[in-house]
């Protein structure tokens, strides 16, 4: 092992405010998977533990939500389950980031769809009826809750119109989607928050500003995706090859071009991951822990909100897989286990307000200090991308400014802590387990916190902490 040694003052007055952005909103996979109790439970959850304001998911126009619907040759427009899942949403503290999409059989021009649900993703025969649908929604949402309440939400147009897998139309015929929805919510209100493009790989960004500002079309925020796989490796490569042929903080650099592009507007990454594979092992591996936690920090004054995709393996894009370790997107397995990805938004949620400078640089190993009142929270991670090298480092944190210590405990996240999969692997993978199995699951998923050994000379207190690669640790400490 080697040495890598970070310092920090916390009694210095250079502390700059920490912005929770990844807490804004969380991603989850169909609309009508949130009619479900057990989707209704996880999020519970994650909004509880981990603090997410917003939801995003696709398909709330589909046809299976029954939003608008042709009959007798007549369209009938009707509310009911768009209504139930944002009544349960305001029930438990959180709102909608609504995703418009997609394109109701009754206005659509043609018939390709996307994933088993079939969601249509062609333009509409009509615009003028597009935007009478959205006008109409939107209304009857502000009757519903209050244009106070509703000015809290976004509403994003689309999804990932940039790939052909969700667009059926041109770059022109997304302008003119977006053009009359845009002006058909402020329509309703002026002071509605509406953006997009909601593209894949950070794409179109200026030519959709330049189109707006070109045509007088509203625009709050700009929205995109992107994942650390994007537009690397080869066509047909798995997700090791891709990500080997990455870089580190791939995604902090293209959020910051991104920004640029943005142009002032506030920016929205309404998706995001370790990987954008829906069936990859490394979402369930402490990898993505720390993953997350580099990704989201790198973030912190470059975005407006950072959601990853998703909250729960409840999803069925593809189909709905009832094995708890699949490789989903999901922070929480089907039965609600947490991963280690779900602890390392748990430690997340733990950092204070207020970040305090890290002096010490390392090529794996990253350091980030918080305070808020009596509390320090030092966060840890060892992290590198897959087949980039990377080995147990001797972390020291030397922390000035302690005149006394209440208490310091360390919670890990790494092959041996909070690591549920290595449990479920050892009990010979049970793809659907029982009650005693997932009581064992859920004992092995939780953070354990232990007292922090370290030294303490004056005001300077010592930590050495081994850190195994792919590693997350939380230092917490408790002053007087």
């Amino acid at each position: 092992m080697t040495e890598a040694r970070f310092t920090c003052d916390v009694a210095a007055a250079t502390a700059r405010p920490l912005r929770h952005v990844w807490e804004h909103t969380i991603g989850s996979g169909h609309a009508t998977l949130a009619l479900r109790a057990d989707w209704q439970r996880q999020l519970t959850r994650c909004h509880r533990e981990l603090g997410f304001g917003h939801v995003r998911f696709h398909g709330l126009l589909s046809d299976d939500v029954g939003t608008l619907v042709c009959e007798d040759d007549a369209l009938v427009y009707s509310f009911y389950n768009a209504d139930q899942i944002c009544d349960f949403l305001l029930s438990i503290g959180m709102r909608p980031f609504v995703e418009l999409s997609f394109m109701p059989t009754a206005l659509a021009s043609g018939g390709d769809t996307v994933f088993h649900y079939r969601a249509n993703v062609t333009p509409p025969k009509s615009y003028g009826a597009w935007a009478t649908l959205i006008g109409k929604l939107v209304r009857h949402w502000v009757e519903r809750y209050g244009v106070d309440e509703v000015r809290h939400w976004l509403f994003e147009i689309w999804n990932e119109p940039n790939l052909a897998a969700f667009w059926k139309g041109t770059q022109t015929d997304y302008f003119q989607l977006y053009l009359h929805a845009a002006r058909a919510i402020k329509g309703v209100d002026a002071e509605l928050a509406v953006g997009g493009p909601a593209t894949a790989d950070n794409a179109w960004i200026p030519e959709f500003l330049a189109f707006c500002e070109r045509e007088a079309v509203p625009v709050d925020f700009v929205s995109t995706h992107h994942y650390p796989t994007d537009a690397f490796g080869k066509p047909g490569d798995d997700t090791l090859t891709q990500l080997s042929d990455s870089r580190r903080s791939v995604l902090r650099d293209e959020a910051t071009n991104a920004a640029r592009e943005a142009r002032g507007k506030p920016l929205y990454y309404t998706e995001w991951s370790t990987s954008s594979n829906p069936f990859d092992d490394l979402h369930d591996q402490p990898y993505a822990a720390a993953f997350i936690v580099k990704t989201v920090l790198e973030a912190r004054d470059v975005v407006e909100g950072y959601s990853y995709w998703t909250f729960s393996d409840l999803f069925e894009e593809n189909y709905f897989s009832s094995k708890p370790f699949h490789g989903g997107f999901g922070l929480l397995t089907v039965d609600g286990v947490a991963k280690p990805a779900y602890r390392a938004f748990e430690l997340l949620h733990r950092l204070g307000d207020q970040l305090l400078l890290v002096e010490g640089t390392h090529e794996t190993v990253d350091v980030w200090v918080t305070r808020q009142d009596r509390r320090i929270a030092m966060l840890v991670t060892n992290g590198a991308l897959p087949r980039h090298p990377i080995r147990t480092e001797l972390v020291r944190l030397e922390v000035h400014g302690l005149a006394r210590l209440v208490s310091a405990v360390v919670e890990r996240i790494d092959d041996d802590h909070a690591n549920a999969r290595r449990a479920w692997l050892e009990m010979e993978q049970p793809e659907r387990p029982l009650p005693p199995q997932l009581a064992r699951l859920e004992t092995a998923s939780a953070l354990v916190a232990e007292p922090a050994a370290y030294t303490i000379d004056g005001e300077t207190a010592v930590f050495d902490i081994a850190m195994p690669p792919q590693g997350t640790a939380l230092f917490t400490l408790e002053l007087p």
